[in-house]
């Protein structure tokens, strides 16, 4: 096909650059474009690419218009030279191997729009790769290349490695081997079973690999000389101790106490603990039910978004506001987190898991959705207390890029404390991510199923050399309400991924399992 036409006069504008996180949806629709419904891209595997490696992720615009799309990530020479397929290489799309310690840039994806090829497109974000790859001092980039012309040939070939030789010594043409061979790149040989929804090369790759001429092979730069900057975010969790008010401005009041105490001490995010608003139901003048109690929280919603969004903003904080229930419809109410960030957007998260307590006094219903939010120190995540209790969210975030995970919860004896407190510490261990809890103190005799709580609020680490003492960077005493902070650096979380006495991230074993999200 040629490339659409213009009108006379028309400024024609194509370009390449980063791609941002508001081009999500049209990488998405492109890649669904190309391969079809079940076989492209989703929000969630970009929203990770974004997080894991920004730099690395590409979009061609032609007049505004999002017509390609390149996808790398940093990876070691030896994983990269092995044999792989395409799913346990990029950790299932979210580019979650990403390593900054790697020697050599992998290609992921490159798809252009039928509908405006003959553009160059394709050399462009083959061109940007390249600019990437010395921008960073790598070795060079491999990928996995398709090779289309092989499934009519298969009778001819039966061996995909014979095929390849034949293409490499000019005896028969294929058009993606062809184009790669042109721009520098050397097939090693032939990945089998690398993709196997690619029909047209009955599931295999050619191994490619570009040597990037400015860099010696033996130069063994480290990160830091590559110009990546190391990061601190400082945290401020809150251990809120609920008590009778008289009025939703009483309530305010309380709230935005512990906001100012965390931005006096300059903190990037302030935590508050699961159901933080349950007190408003003591406004009322006669004891309700649990069932009324839930549904008279809800009408509250209004008023507690405005006044998070007032004070994230006034006081310049990312806040997580713990929970709040939620009226979905008429019939349902589901217990969301709030997160509020200091540039006034509002995000929600709702609880995937409610506890039997919950189901049976408050009827509360589970959430089918587990994003990332985009925040000005980086992609974080929340789950609401027991889901932290299970591990498969808590990995799906931090392969969608998330480095720290907040856990508003509420439990009412030491042994629910327990169940979330060794849980988000396991979270830290399996998926070497900082986990911050924040729960509620106190007693409200007069609200059904709310009466007592037990909490120690925590800020937790790896277990590693770089962190704190037994993994624990901050502690709240028992049920003492209380503040806690803690200086978090992003970039021991990347060191500790790659070079740590264990490192979880990196050695999942992608052959043999992974979390897939069923729920888009």
């Amino acid at each position: 096909m040629t490339a659409p036409k213009t009108t006379k006069g028309a400024k024609i504008k194509l370009i390449v650059r980063q791609a941002q996180h508001n081009d999500i949806a049209g990488i998405v629709a492109l890649s669904a474009k190309i391969y079809g419904p079940g076989l492209n891209l989703q929000e969630k595997m970009v929203s990770g690419q974004l997080s894991n490696f920004a730099e690395g992720q590409f979009v061609a615009e032609y007049n505004g218009r999002i017509v390609g799309h390149c996808a790398t990530f940093i990876i070691s020479r030896h994983l990269a030279l092995q044999s792989h397929s395409w799913d346990q290489i990029t950790g299932y799309g979210y580019a979650s191997r990403h390593d900054p310690n790697g020697e050599y840039l992998y290609g992921m994806e490159v798809c252009v729009d039928p509908d405006y090829r003959r553009l160059r497109i394709g050399q462009r974000l083959y061109n940007a790769r390249k600019k990437l790859c010395t921008d960073f001092h790598l070795k060079g980039i491999i990928f996995g290349g398709r090779m289309p012309g092989y499934a009519r040939r298969a009778k001819a070939f039966p061996d995909p490695q014979e095929y390849l030789e034949q293409v490499i010594e000019g005896h028969i043409k294929d058009s993606v081997i062809n184009f790669h061979i042109r721009n520098g790149f050397e097939p090693l040989g032939v990945l089998q079973n690398y993709l196997p929804s690619d029909k047209a090369s009955k599931g295999h790759a050619t191994h490619m690999l570009w040597h990037n001429p400015a860099v010696e092979e033996n130069d063994n730069r480290t990160p830091e000389q590559r110009g990546r900057t190391q990061s601190s975010v400082r945290i401020a969790t809150v251990q809120y101790q609920v008590r009778k008010v008289s009025s939703f401005e009483d309530f305010a009041k309380q709230v935005e106490y512990f906001v100012d105490v965390a931005a006096d001490y300059k903190a990037d995010f302030v935590t508050f603990p699961e159901l933080m608003t349950i007190p408003l139901v003591s406004i009322e003048p006669e004891r309700l039910s649990p069932q009324q109690s839930i549904e008279k929280i809800t009408e509250y919603t209004n008023d507690y978004i405005n006044l998070m969004q007032k004070l994230a903003v006034s006081y310049n904080i990312n806040i997580i506001g713990g929970s709040h229930p939620t009226r979905i419809d008429d019939d349902t109410i589901e217990n969301h987190a709030y997160i509020f960030l200091r540039d006034g957007q509002c995000h929600t998260q709702p609880k995937l898991h409610p506890t039997p307590n919950e189901s049976f006094w408050w009827n509360i219903k589970g959430g089918d959705r587990l994003n990332t939010i985009q925040t000005d120190c980086g992609p974080v995540g929340v789950l609401v207390c027991y889901d932290a209790e299970f591990p498969e969210p808590a990995r799906h975030l931090t392969d969608q890029g998330a480095k720290i995970l907040f856990v508003p919860y509420c439990t009412d004896e030491r042994q629910g404390h327990l169940r979330v407190k060794y849980c988000c510490q396991a979270r830290a261990i399996e998926n070497q991510i900082y986990v911050v809890t924040s729960g509620i103190v106190g007693n409200l005799p007069d609200v059904e199923n709310m009466d007592v709580h037990y909490a120690e609020s925590g800020i937790f680490t790896p277990c590693d050399f770089p962190f704190a003492r037994d993994g624990i960077a901050a502690l709240a005493d028992t049920n003492t309400e209380s503040i806690i902070f803690a200086d978090l650096r992003l970039d021991q979380l990347t060191i500790s991924r790659n070079s740590g006495t264990v490192q979880n991230l990196k050695d999942r074993r992608f052959d043999l399992y992974h979390v897939e999200w069923r729920k888009q």
